[in-house]
């Protein structure tokens, strides 16, 4: 089973250059129980990069970069498939 509707679904967020960011999402409930991952602009976002965590649905930049910016998605996957989030928009200034 995996509902369609996100508990809790990203919302925007806005920080400066510099700063560290948290987008949060809580995915639908599921059996089993959903793993979450991100998409930045369309692509897996890959927590090779020292600077990014993802940890109990969250998406955390240590020190957001101008690259940084851009529409994120929260992505629960299990084996009866995935859902998207609706996306949110990172702004960094």
């Amino acid at each position: 089973v995996l509902r369609d509707d996100f508990r809790q679904p990203p919302g925007d967020v806005v920080v400066a250059a510099g700063e560290p960011a948290v987008l949060e999402c809580v995915p639908p409930r599921g059996h089993p129980e959903p793993s979450v991952s991100w998409k930045k602009n369309g692509v897996r976002v890959s927590d090779k990069d020292e600077r990014l965590t993802i940890r109990g649905g969250k998406l955390m930049v240590a020190s957001t970069h101008k690259s940084d910016a851009g529409i994120y998605v929260c992505v629960a996957t299990n084996v009866v498939g995935e859902r998207d989030s609706e996306p949110a928009e990172l702004v960094v200034f």
